[in-house]
């Protein structure tokens, strides 16, 4: 999973800066809605308006802070149940702006229903990922199975939109169609793993 590649990789640029940012005085929960409040802006405003370019720089930027606030919770020692819901909840927040995004160029001036229809679909299987695993992790299972979670599906989507705003018009329908089989497989694939260790006997 790319999560526990990209994370340890980047610990070295982000740890200086969560170590900046709580000597003066900021709250990781802070910087997780204001990193969630950049990715809704660079998603809703710039592009439905075909801003694709600016639009992913935005969100790229902010969505680095996922990585910044855990940094300066776990300097802090104060990793707490609401900080851990806070960021998963804010992580849906910017998943649907994302999509949403794209789903509004296509169905306004990006002319294509079908694309629209299939950002949504990405939008709403993703959902289901995320849920399935949350839920099985409630029922005392796990569920860290599947071949797009949260990093390969953003990886893939922003991709898609930079291509996009660099001039590559195939670029963001290939990454839509892709996510689509991806995220549809995964869901499946989290089903399956929960149906096996459901079907294990009790210890």
């Amino acid at each position: 999973m790319l999560n526990l590649r990209v994370r340890p990789a980047l610990a070295h640029v982000v740890d200086p800066v969560a170590a900046a940012l709580l000597k003066a005085g900021v709250h990781p929960d802070a910087v997780t809605v204001a990193g969630t409040l950049g990715v809704v802006v660079g998603s809703l405003a710039l592009f439905p308006r075909g801003q694709f370019f600016a639009g992913t720089a935005v969100v790229f930027f902010s969505v680095l802070t996922d990585l910044l606030d855990g940094a300066m919770a776990r300097r802090l020692g104060t990793t707490s149940r609401f900080g851990a819901w806070l960021d998963s909840t804010c992580d849906r927040v910017a998943d649907a702006a994302i999509f949403s995004g794209v789903a509004l160029w296509y169905l306004g001036d990006g002319g294509s229903t079908t694309l629209g229809a299939v950002a949504l679909f990405c939008l709403v299987a993703g959902s289901i990922v995320s849920y399935s695993k949350a839920r099985a992790e409630g029922l005392g299972l796990r569920c860290d199975v599947g071949l797009a979670e949260r990093a390969e599906r953003l990886i893939i989507i922003l991709l898609g939109t930079v291509l996009l705003g660099l001039g590559v018009e195939s670029a963001l329908p290939v990454a839509l169609w892709l996510l689509a089989v991806a995220t549809a497989i995964t869901v499946v694939q989290r089903l399956v793993e929960v149906r096996r260790q459901d079907a294990l006997p009790a210890p």
